[in-house]
């Protein structure tokens, strides 16, 4: 594959959606950087911050890494639907500015995307940190998911979960075309702009879990509301009647009602882990 000036593209795009993350994107690219798969891209996008996230991104001086800007306005979806369209290569992985994947990461993806031809998706489970990057909870995600597995399988086993077993997006390889094909990020129900769009790109082929941890989440001090945690539970309920209203042989009845219930405890319980470590959640 080559792109329209002639240059061959990467295998994989690294996209990062960066905002307001100067206290932690140095770290994230880093991270990146330090890869042992080398045949990679780095596409960062900046979303008019106004800290420094942007003058950290600009230190850099790496001819893998591409610096983009995006306006303000039009939610996540708008940054991360910018970083994706400008990838590359034949797989992205989007990389929240204040998460970090871990050295082996991109090859141990590659390589089961290799395994399996067939797949679409290949997630692995994470670490949860603080804000200083210490561990929180390590080996976390995934539901059970192990290996080669259907992604209509996989798209039934997130819904029954109540959460989002894919993980977040560092966790996550995706195929650039399906991605594309899907129409990109959705953000119908905002909260679950990652695992809506994980499920929509499953649909189309199988996912691979791999049960190594090779990212980490960074918890944010701001995620623990009460507010929060009922919103977050009525958009994962919209999201799985979307679903069964869509295909009712992709969940049925009972899947939702138990995908249902298991978000709304899954919610209260994320808030009371904030609750917990929201001295260590506050960014330094």
């Amino acid at each position: 594959m080559t792109s329209p000036s002639g240059d061959r593209a990467p295998r994989v795009s690294v996209v990062i959606p960066a905002f307001q993350n100067g206290a932690y994107i140095g770290e994230t690219i880093r991270s990146v950087l330090a890869q042992t798969f080398t045949d990679f891209e780095l596409i960062v996008a900046d979303h008019s911050s106004t800290d420094d996230t942007l003058a950290v991104i600009e230190s850099f001086d790496d001819p893998r890494i591409t610096v983009l800007h995006t306006d303000a306005g039009g939610g996540a979806k708008r940054n991360w639907d910018r970083v994706s369209r400008a990838a590359r290569g034949e797989l992205i992985k989007l990389l929240p500015g204040d998460d970090t994947i871990f050295p082996n990461c991109l090859a141990e993806q590659v390589a089961a995307f290799d395994a399996h031809p067939s797949a679409v998706l290949v997630a692995s489970r994470r670490t949860l940190t603080d804000a200083r990057g210490e561990t929180i909870a390590a080996a976390r995600g995934l539901g059970g998911l192990s290996g080669l597995v259907p992604g209509r399988d996989a798209a039934r086993a997130t819904v029954t979960a109540g959460s989002n077993i894919f993980g977040e997006p560092g966790c996550v390889l995706v195929r650039r075309d399906v991605l594309e094909k899907v129409g990109w990020w959705d953000d119908t129900q905002p909260f679950l702009i990652d695992e809506a769009t994980y499920v929509r790109v499953a649909l189309h082929g199988d996912v691979v879990a791999l049960p190594e941890p090779l990212a980490s989440f960074r918890i944010n001090a701001g995620q623990w509301s009460v507010r929060l945690a009922r919103q977050q539970a009525r958009q994962a309920a919209d999201f799985h009647r979307g679903l069964r209203e869509s295909d009712p042989t992709l969940v049925s009845a009972n899947d939702v009602r138990i995908g249902d219930f298991k978000a709304l405890v899954t919610s209260f319980l994320r808030r009371g882990v904030y609750l917990l470590y929201r001295k260590r959640l506050r960014t330094p």
